[in-house]
């Protein structure tokens, strides 16, 4: 019997017996700064000109990460079964006035941006569109009524999720502006936001402790923690 036999993760279990989504999207926080940078870096080449607009070296992706104000934005990530965060969605805030193309589409006072990253090895999945989901939700429930994309026109994912979100897009000069308007929050988008994150959490912490464990079990069999 290896370690993740003796690790199973319960809410795993649960959630596949009834068929529900096992993409789940949990919000990050300051302490997932460092799996984020990995993240970004591990991307391909390609990948990291897609999410960024242009080629990044790894110390702008660094300052970018490091310049993330989880206090104004939010940051939605998903991790796999071996704790590795494979997946990442920036949703930005700002006044509205910074902004002056953008605000003559809402009355609000506030627009936000949203941009994701997905590893290879998640693609074709329904991994991004579950964290747009998750961005647009917490937008109807904070009173923001437009959600943007913006991004190269190149970028075949982030116009797959554009279109299946049903966003109006704009294309010039080889790159695509997008964006949503959004229904008012009502009770079950408030519920649904809650629950989502719940069990994202559950499954983020069983992960957490499944990890420690795995150290500790390997430590006692005599091999080196992985």
């Amino acid at each position: 019997m290896n370690t993740d036999d003796l690790l199973q993760n319960p809410l795993r279990r649960w959630i596949n017996r009834r068929k529900r989504p096992t993409v789940l999207v949990k919000e990050l926080s300051e302490r997932d700064r460092r799996r984020m940078l990995k993240h970004f870096i591990a991307l391909e080449p390609s990948d990291r000109l897609l999410r960024f607009g242009s080629m990044l070296r790894d110390e702008q992706v660094a300052n970018y990460v490091n310049g993330i104000d989880f206090k104004r934005d939010m940051v939605f990530g998903v991790y796999n079964r071996m704790f590795k965060l494979v997946a990442a969605g920036h949703l930005a805030f700002a006044p509205k006035d910074l902004n002056p193309a953008r605000s003559a589409a809402t009355e609000k006072e506030r627009v936000a941006e949203f941009g994701v990253s997905v590893s290879r090895s998640m693609r074709g999945l329904g991994v991004g569109s579950k964290l747009f989901e998750r961005a647009a939700i917490h937008c109807r429930n904070n009173d923001i009524d437009t959600l943007y994309i913006h991004c190269l026109s190149s970028n075949k994912t982030m116009m797959h999720i554009a279109k299946k979100a049903g966003m109006e897009i704009q294309r010039d000069h080889g790159e695509a502006d997008a964006y949503l308007k959004l229904l008012p929050a009502d009770p079950a988008s408030m519920l649904q936001e809650a629950l989502d994150e719940q069990f994202a959490t559950l499954d983020y912490t069983f992960k957490v402790n499944k990890r420690i464990a795995s150290k500790w079990l390997q430590r006692l069999l005599g091999r080196k923690p992985s």
